[in-house]
């Protein structure tokens, strides 16, 4: 790929009036799907687990634990489906010009990606099916190749986003994209890494959610086998993914300070290129050409940022200023990810230090409210996370080779497909919140078998009584 020339031909300069609805509509749509994708690649394999310990153990407590999971999963499934797919038409209706140059190149990733969705809904359906109607081993197995097939579409997704951050797989000659090697593509440089990252991110948290429904039980005084187990199931994937979490962020930042220099800058909020060793800046905002408001403690930041006691890090002045990305915007996305994800990591921490001292955090009311909020504080920091690497980018869609303005639609009634997206997005959210709470109310009333409003109608066990002779 020759870097220079693409910046060159593959920049037109114009500003689309598409540009802005694009990209509201587009972090919406992520920002809904990627909550949906993480309980289609976590909770399968937590259900594997669950249902497992039902077997081997023989505990109804498990295997009603994975049933109703699975039903739960069921649900998030069909919402996910919904906005995976306007997700897949909108990269070409928001953004004809990527598709138009690097669809041949995206192509394989993605087309792997439809592929795991379709063997995902497939073995899903099964096992749901499958409960009371197939060997208890062979129905505990339909739920591997959904766990396979999550983690595998997850790779596709983001082994594209990765390519967007280190392009490879393709040559351009005279302003054609041309020598494509969609192999090269999908397996870029940065792959393995942004996708062990949001493959960790999606077990945080999916497992705090479902163990924080769990811990608000016990608040309200159902400490039994039940809740217990639901909590300590998904809290163990969490704390594993947790704690592993900052390591391979750690690994992934000294990447980024490699190959997007100016996104370092904006995460380290480095106006000017400081040699090292640099500080660490924590909160503040750039305004009026200067940094305010942060607190900064010395010698820190190289060891952060390019882990090294010495290394400089380099700053926004070394960029041309049409290539900075919203730097208060990175900046704080940023520090909202690596702060939350310290804290979940030190509570997940504190829960088995506490467990070895022989203490229980369980029958620990503050620790149980701090697990209830830990779900939707894991939310936060995924979203920050990828609003950090997405705004980070910018102004590029493709790194130093197509500008997110030559890849926008020139279409001035996205507005109306926005707003459209919009009112089906919050009546999918209310639609699932609704069903999911109704389906709680009536587990917690005893009512397991929930009814299909397709399947075949359940006899009734009652005999008629007999009509009197007349």
């Amino acid at each position: 790929m020759v870097l220079g020339e693409a910046v060159t031909v593959l920049a037109s300069g114009d500003r689309p009036p598409g540009l802005l609805p694009a990209r509201e509509q587009m972090a919406m749509s992520l920002g809904f799907h990627i909550i949906l994708s993480c309980f289609g690649v976590a909770l399968p394999a937590m259900i594997l687990v669950m249902h497992r310990r039902g077997i081997v153990a023989n505990d109804p407590t498990a295997l009603r634990l994975a049933k109703r999971w699975s039903k739960a999963s069921a649900v998030l499934f069909a919402i996910g489906a919904v906005s995976g797919t306007v997700l897949s038409f909108e990269m070409g209706l928001l953004w004809p010009g990527l598709m138009r140059r690097f669809g041949d190149v995206l192509g394989l990733p993605f087309g792997f990606e439809g592929l795991s969705f379709f063997t995902e809904a497939i073995f899903l359906g099964i096992y749901l099916y499958g409960w009371g109607r197939m060997p208890p081993r062979l129905h505990l197995a339909m739920l591997v190749p959904m766990a396979v097939s999550g983690v595998v579409g997850t790779f596709c997704v983001v082994a594209v986003n990765s390519w967007m951050n280190a392009p490879t797989g393709f040559q351009i000659r005279d302003g054609e994209v041309t020598d494509i090697d969609p192999w090269a593509a999908m397996f870029n440089p940065l792959a393995w890494l942004q996708f062990l990252h949001m493959w960790l991110g999606a077990f945080m948290l999916v497992g705090l959610v479902v163990s924080g429904v769990y811990a608000a039980g016990l608040l309200r005084g159902r400490d039994d086998a039940h809740h217990r187990l639901g909590f300590m199931v998904p809290f163990v994937f969490a704390s594993i993914a947790s704690v592993v979490q900052p390591v391979v962020g750690h690994v992934l930042g000294l990447q980024v300070g490699d190959r997007q220099p100016a996104k370092l800058a904006a995460f380290e909020l480095a106006l000017h290129s400081e040699p090292g060793p640099a500080p660490l800046r924590l909160g503040g905002f750039l305004t009026d050409g200067a940094v305010r408001w942060a607190l900064t403690i010395p010698r820190i930041g190289s060891i952060i940022a390019r882990g090294s006691f010495d290394a400089p890090v380099p700053g926004l002045d070394t960029i041309a200023r049409s290539d900075w990305p919203p730097v208060n915007i990175t900046h704080c996305s940023f520090q909202v990810m690596v702060g939350i994800g310290t804290l979940l990591a030190a509570a997940a921490a504190l829960f088995w230090i506490a467990r070895r001292l022989g203490g229980d955090p369980l029958n620990n009311r503050w620790y149980l409210r701090f697990a209830v909020i830990a779900g939707p504080l894991a939310v936060i920091c995924l979203e920050a996370g990828w609003v950090a690497t997405e705004v980070g980018r910018q102004p590029w869609a493709v790194w130093q080779v197509l500008r997110t303005a030559d890849a926008a639609s020139w279409s001035s009634a996205i507005w109306w497909s926005y707003i459209g997206v919009l009112v089906v997005y919050v009546g999918m959210a209310v639609g699932g919140f609704v069903v999911l709470r109704s389906m709680a109310r009536r587990w917690r009333a005893g009512d397991e078998d929930l009814p299909s409003p397709y399947g075949p109608a359940v006899a009734d066990p009652t005999p008629a009584e007999p009509e009197p002779v007349r």
